[in-house]
């Protein structure tokens, strides 16, 4: 225990065993109140307090840029953000030549980065704020699935995707860069959109469903799914594949 906390504990304890009555003409003004020693020593308490929580964020929380709405831009929260980079790893570790292609989402890219630095990733992102990345980006337009790199094509065993907008259309244009980016009958793809978006994400990709909900730091109303190519076992809290 620290002195500002066993003096102000010893200040709490004088207060709480003096008896006030109030009646509806009291105003409050003549209320015992904490000394300035202990309210100092509460000040102190409370900012050593807060010294702790942000030390221990600092540990848990990737550092991102500010959401833009206008770019339909949302951030996965820390669970969901750490899940995906696992199970991102987990499978880089089955492949002789890993390598992850993150669309459009750059949440996950960045705990990927930080759980697995080792890990070659490169994030395919509207938003030029993401240039810090340096040779990792390149510029994405879902508009334009195929205006890629050459060198980018059929070269990723890991895609992860995260459509920007809940349409068919743009499911089925971020689904052409999909295979653009992936080899052919080979590839772990990781899909991640809305609820809405479940018998279309098998029809255009093949994918089903896993019991593991995404969630956002902002909370949206539309209910997101993980879908995958794959069986993932127990992982992921296992694959919801309709017989």
């Amino acid at each position: 225990m620290t002195s500002a906390e066993g003096n102000l504990g010893e200040e709490l304890e004088l207060h709480r065993k003096e008896t006030v009555v109030v009646t509806e003409e009291d105003d409050g003004d003549d209320l015992p109140a904490l000394s300035s020693h202990a309210l100092d020593a509460l000040k102190e308490f409370l900012a050593e307090q807060n010294r702790e929580v942000a030390a221990a964020d600092g540990a848990e929380e990737v550092s991102l840029v500010a959401e833009d709405w206008r770019l339909s831009q949302f951030w996965y929260d820390r669970e969901t953000a750490e899940t995906i980079a696992a199970e991102v790893a987990t499978l880089c570790e089955t492949l002789a030549s890993p390598r992850v292609s993150c669309i459009a989402c750059p949440t996950l890219y960045a705990y990927l980065k930080r759980s697995a630095p080792q890990v070659p990733a490169q994030l395919l992102e509207y938003d030029k704020r993401f240039e810090q990345y340096g040779t990792e980006f390149t510029f994405y337009d879902y508009n334009h699935p195929e205006d890629l790199p050459s060198s980018l094509k059929h070269s990723f065993p890991i895609v992860v995707a995260d459509p920007p907008y809940l349409s068919k259309e743009c499911l089925e244009k971020v689904a052409e860069a999909i295979r653009f980016l992936s080899i052919p009958g080979e590839s772990y793809v990781l899909l991640l959109t809305g609820e809405v978006q479940k018998d279309l994400a098998a029809e255009v990709l093949g994918l089903h469903p896993c019991g593991f909900r995404p969630q956002h730091t902002s909370k949206l109303g539309n209910e997101f799914r993980l879908f995958t190519s794959y069986d993932p076992g127990t992982r992921l809290s296992g694959w919801q594949k309709e017989l």
